[in-house]
């Protein structure tokens, strides 16, 4: 796994369509629900906090994305049917130019 993980909490029908995938023996349970742990670089990790301020990572280096992030993410896990997908996800979760006005150039 690597050095950072979104924890993804999941409700029976995403559970459901996990366990389809052949993705059930990743589904575990953690702080009582169901969830699914994504791994991370530290590199993503930074994105991720640029992007999202208000995110929090425990000791063990866990976080839990809002959760308009965390539906995008459970729709990518499940269209490419694996949790290796933060190279892919980050570029949907991540926008470099949010919050920043746009400027353009005067001749």
């Amino acid at each position: 796994m690597g050095d950072y993980c979104i924890n993804v909490f999941l409700n029976d029908e995403q559970e459901k369509k996990m366990r389809e995938l052949g993705l059930g023996d990743h589904v575990r349970e953690i702080e009582g629900k169901r969830a699914v742990q994504v791994a991370m670089s530290e590199k993503d990790q930074k994105k991720l906090k640029k992007g999202f301020p208000d995110l929090k990572f425990s000791p063990s280096n866990e976080c839990v994305l809002p959760e308009e992030a965390q539906l995008t993410l459970v729709d990518i896990i499940l269209n490419m049917k694996s949790l290796d997908v933060m190279k892919f996800a980050i570029t949907k979760l991540y926008n470099p130019l949010a919050g920043k006005a746009l400027r353009s150039k005067v001749y």
